[in-house]
């Protein structure tokens, strides 16, 4: 998953602390801006925080320190001169005035709501308004009190507040302009003092020198508040990347099939996915992590499990097999993988912890995966055997088909004929087996066509009671029921291929007539349509006899390949049939009905509707 890392680098041009996150030509700053990512101004990536979030906690915080600053320094003004006042010296009533305004005025603006809050994810810098609430203000106040106080008062100090109030919090252009504002006055100040005093060079060298001072100050301060910001957005988008980062891991764990659990050296489970807390449990789930793994006996294997890693790590990293019993009798065998991580070296021994990750696993899956694997290779094998045995048993039937013609000769044995007969009806069952094989050997194959299956089924049902000699009509072996699909043109359609979908109707008729009671009707065939969901639903295609209930373990092997119960069977009859389905998207299944219902034995497809068939037909 592609990342981007904050550049740690500003724009050159950035033109204050905030300039960087500020809209730039062509942007309204609001919703142009802030809809989508931020664009790194070097890299052009994009960034996974807004400006606004990273920069506005920052802003809000230093503007509100600067508010606090100048209501202090407003106070602590009156304090001055009211201890002035107590020690003799009195101050004219203008400056008492002076004083109590400005503080009033910024008291007022520190207190005020508006202020208080946070500000708008739109602002990064000073608005006019409070631009001149309070760095313009202070200004006239410092500069009215230096004009009138002369050299009584050293006031000069007092207008490095409004600088570095401009160089922090507006961009760079307006703190330089500050920084000039303030020289402009203190030079104009040292000119009219030096018109009394009659000491010009002193003055204005005194004045000049603190106005250098001023621009060196708001550079530094704005350079140092440029790098601020950007690192607290940097900071800010390594969290959010961070608190991405665990959230993708927490879904990922979260929906693995294997257990994962994280314990402590006291067995103490600090975190457990919804799989781990399914194989800890008999029929339920444990509830979720924390909770102690000591003390439960079915999980003691566990807790001894993490005590022999601790003393052999990779042998245990090597996975083991334990089992769990519960106090219900029932026993659960899993597959148990154990990690350890260390803490870092270079920490002391009471703060490094160490933390087992226990990989859990049924042991059944396990099983099942490696029986699948087995018999994919299997049918690997078993495919590229039926291509070679494919040319010699097709040389074998054009033996004996010659062989047949001499045995019609009138000279000839006559157990030639049947010996000729044998081999030929031995081919034709080895061709079979060989085609079953092939047909479930993987490769790609064009997509299927869409039919109707109405037509499809009834076809192929026709043609297999012809095939088998049946009779037609009411007393007839067997029943076709389609009344639960309505017919063409509005009939639903599915995709899948004629041949195959004949293959597998074929095979399930061919089982249901072995085991059927000889009865009329003791075949039934349905096609019902289950419409729902935005697919235009499923249709199910019903095949059942009336014969004795199957077993529970002919039940539970129907599916598995060379499983038969007949003698003569290859036992890939049903497996090729499920295969085929799958290779469709359709199911295939199997259902034991009650006593009370005649056709107990039945197999079912369920087959999508393709949406452009379902259509003509929705209500």
């Amino acid at each position: 998953m592609p990342t981007h890392t904050p550049s740690t680098s500003p724009p050159s041009h950035a033109p204050s602390g905030f300039a960087d996150t500020a809209p730039r030509a062509g942007h309204n700053g609001t919703d142009s801006w802030f809809g989508g990512p931020w664009l790194d101004e070097r890299s052009g990536a994009a960034s996974p925080v807004r400006p606004s979030d990273a920069t506005t906690p920052y802003f809000f915080r230093v503007y509100r320190a600067f508010l606090t600053a100048r209501a202090t320094l407003a106070v602590m003004l009156i304090l001055l001169l009211g201890a002035l006042w107590t020690m003799g010296t009195r101050s004219p009533p203008w400056v008492w005035g002076m004083a109590l305004g400005y503080a009033t005025l910024a008291c007022a603006v520190w207190w005020l709501p508006s202020q208080r809050q946070r500000a708008s994810d739109q602002q990064l810098s000073l608005r006019p308004r409070q631009a001149l609430a309070s760095v313009g203000v202070d200004l006239v106040f410092f500069a009215a009190l230096h004009y009138l106080t002369g050299n009584s008062f050293n006031t000069q100090a007092l207008l490095v507040l409004p600088v570095l109030m401009a160089a922090v919090l507006m961009p760079r252009i307006m703190a330089l302009g500050t920084a000039a504002a303030a020289t402009i006055n203190l030079l104009a100040a040292a000119w009219v003092q030096a018109l009394d005093a009659g000491t010009m060079t002193t003055l204005m060298t005194q004045a000049g020198l603190t106005g250098v001072g001023f621009f060196v100050i708001a550079v530094l301060a704005n350079e140092l508040a440029i790098r601020l910001a950007r690192e607290e957005r940097s900071a800010r988008g390594s969290m959010e990347l961070a608190r991405q980062q665990a959230e993708l891991n927490r879904l990922v764990i979260e929906e693995m099939s294997e257990g994962v659990m994280v314990v402590d050296r006291q067995g103490r489970v600090r975190t457990a996915n919804p799989a781990a807390r399914r194989l800890l449990s008999a029929r339920s789930q444990t509830p979720a992590a924390p909770f102690q793994l000591r003390g439960v006996p079915a999980w003691a294997p566990l807790v001894h499990a993490i005590e022999h890693g601790l003393n052999r790590p990779l042998k245990a990293e090597g996975g083991q097999e334990v089992r769990l019993r519960f106090d219900d009798h029932s026993l659960r065998d899993l597959r148990l993988r154990v990690r350890f991580t260390r803490g870092h070296p270079d920490q002391p021994d009471h703060a490094r912890e160490e933390m087992c990750v226990m990989l859990l696993e049924d042991l059944r899956t396990v099983r099942a995966r490696q029986r699948q694997d087995k018999l994919a290779a299997m049918g690997r094998m078993s495919a590229g055997i039926a291509h070679e045995i494919r040319n010699p048993l097709a040389a074998i039937a054009q033996a004996n088909a010659l062989m047949a013609e001499d045995a019609t000769q009138p000279d000839a044995h006559p157990a030639q004929a049947r010996l000729t007969q044998m081999v030929s009806d031995n081919v034709a069952r080895l061709k079979h087996i060989v085609d079953d094989i092939l047909a479930v050997a993987p490769g790609l194959r064009p997509p299927a066509p869409v039919i109707d299956p109405v037509e499809a089924v009834m076809a192929i049902c026709n043609e297999w009671r012809s095939a088998q000699g049946l009779q037609a009509g009411e007393d007839s072996l067997l029943d076709i029921d389609l009344g639960g699909v309505p017919r063409a043109p509005t009939s639903p359609k599915v995709r899948f291929e004629p041949e195959h979908l004949q293959r597998v109707l074929v095979n399930l008729l061919d089982n249901a007539l072995r085991y059927q009671s000889g009865q009329p009707g003791a075949l039934l065939v349905t096609l019902r349509w289950l419409p729902g969901g935005t697919a235009g639903g499923v249709l199910m295609l019903s095949v059942a006899n009336d014969g004795e209930a199957m077993s529970a373990d002919t039940e539970r092997s129907l599916f598995e390949p060379f499983f038969s119960t007949s003698s003569r069977g290859t036992g890939l009859g049903l497996y090729i049939c499920r295969e085929l389905c799958e290779r469709h998207g359709a199911s295939i299944d199997y259902r034991q009905h009650p006593p009370s219902v005649r056709h107990r034995n039945e197999f079912f497809l369920t087959m999508p509707v393709e949406q452009t068939g379902a259509a003509a037909y929705a209500p």
